[in-house]
This record gives C-alpha cells, sequence and structure tokens, in this order.
C-alpha cells in the first residue's frame, strides 16, 4: 500500500523577534528626510544621507549622539523634538511593509503555539502609531522600544521579550537589518538572520555571525520551516 502521509512543515523557533524599520517597515527614506530636516532645522547643518542610515536602529538620543558628537542635553533634546514633529506631522509620505511581510507573518501567526514579537530603536508611541495605522498591532504577543528599555546594541530589550514570554534564548530568532539588531542578539547566544535589504552592508551583518542573511522576506519564510512527515 502507498504510503500517503502528508509532510508538515513547522517553524524552527517558538519565538521570532523582528526589528521593525529596515526590516518589517520600508521607512529607511523618510526617517533619512527628517533626520536631514532635523539637523537643519537646529542649526546643525547638512547632514549626509549615509551618517543618517547608519544610525537607523538605535534609540534616538543615543542616535543623536552619534551624528553628533559634542552635543548637549539641550541640543539632542532639540534635535529629538525636530525629528518627531518632522516624522509625524511634516513629512507624511506613507509607509508599507517589504514585499512578502504581511503574508509570511500570517502565515507564521497560522500556528498556534508560534510567538512573535518586536524589538526596535523606535518610542512606544511612535510603535504604536505604526501599530494602529496598519492595524497589526494584535500580530506581535511582545514588544520592546527603546524608551521602555535600553538601546540596541543592549540586549536588555530581547532579555525582557524572552523573559515575558517565557523563552529560552535558544528557542528564540532576532531578525534585523543592522549589526545592532545582531549584535544584542549574539550577545545573548541568540540566533539571528540579517536582511539585506535595509541600511547595513552584507560584510557588517556577516561580521555578527548570523545564521544567514536574505535577500527578501519570503526568502527567510522557506528557511524557517522545518518539514515533518
Amino acid at each position: 500500500m502507498n504510503d500517503h502521509r502528508m509532510v508538515l512543515s513547522v517553524p524552527r523557533y517558538r519565538l521570532v523577534i523582528f526589528d521593525w524599520d529596515g526590516t518589517l517597515m520600508d521607512s529607511e527614506a523618510r526617517i533619512v528626510d527628517c533626520l536631514q530636516a532635523a539637523s537643519r532645522e537646529t542649526g546643525m547643518g547638512e547632514l549626509s544621507a549615509a551618517a543618517a542610515r547608519d544610525i537607523i536602529g538605535l534609540g534616538l538620543p543615543e542616535a543623536m549622539e552619534r551624528l553628533f558628537p559634542g552635543i548637549d542635553a539641550v541640543q539632542g533634546e532639540a534635535l529629538v523634538a525636530a525629528y518627531k514633529r518632522h516624522f509625524v506631522t511634516v513629512d507624511t509620505t506613507p509607509l508599507a511593509f517589504f514585499p512578502g511581510v504581511e503574508a509570511g507573518l500570517a502565515r507564521l501567526r497560522a500556528h498556534p503555539d508560534q510567538l512573535l514579537a518586536v524589538a526596535t530603536g523606535k518610542s512606544r508611541r511612535g510603535l504604536d502609531r505604526m501599530f494602529e495605522y496598519h492595524a497589526c498591532g494584535s500580530w506581535f504577543h511582545a514588544s520592546r522600544t527603546a524608551d521602555m528599555t535600553l538601546s540596541k546594541p543592549h540586549p536588555l530589550m530581547l532579555e525582557e521579550l524572552l523573559l515575558e514570554l517565557n523563552v529560552e534564548a535558544h528557542e528564540a530568532l532576532m531578525v534585523g537589518d543592522t549589526e545592532y539588531d545582531l549584535e544584542m542578539a549574539r550577545a545573548l547566544g541568540m540566533h539571528s538572520i540579517g536582511v539585506d535589504y535595509g541600511v547595513h552592508s552584507v560584510p557588517r551583518l556577516e561580521a555578527c555571525a548570523p545564521q544567514r542573511v536574505v535577500s527578501h522576506f519570503d526568502e527567510l519564510m522557506d528557511w524557517l520551516y522545518v518539514p515533518q512527515s
């Protein structure tokens, strides 16, 4: 008699943690434009697009300190306030998920035991705004933002997510487009995947020893599933 057993696929990890900007959301151009506008508005001069791109993923205070070494607290607060104003009310360029993200996350969510989370350099208010606009907050079981904990590449936000969801580091995967994402995972012995359609180059991502670097969200999804007979 022929064996007609169905071959199923299950995710490799109990928990998959995603960076937001540059990994799920195609927001690089808007972030860069708003950083440049904030620099000009606060009298800090012209900011190169390359410099602005490089700090995407960090918390805003940490990003401003890296972009403008030696600034004082007042200058830092002014830069952050100007950036937020431009991002929220001045530059209203629509933001969209990268190709494959919505379908891929829906596929993961179809598994009842699969946990999903977000670890981002955005603020809590900023991430919640994205959740509301795209009606996607319910897709994730937990999230951490830079103003709730410590900025990447410190691993505290990952530690907090693991604790909240009762998951061990070896059961989780971090997915991100920057060395900040992959370094915080490596600090905990957590596996990671780099995506090369974001802001950091493939050599920078590979230097952080990810499981692999992918070029499309569909490629990530294909790798995430393990056939089970």
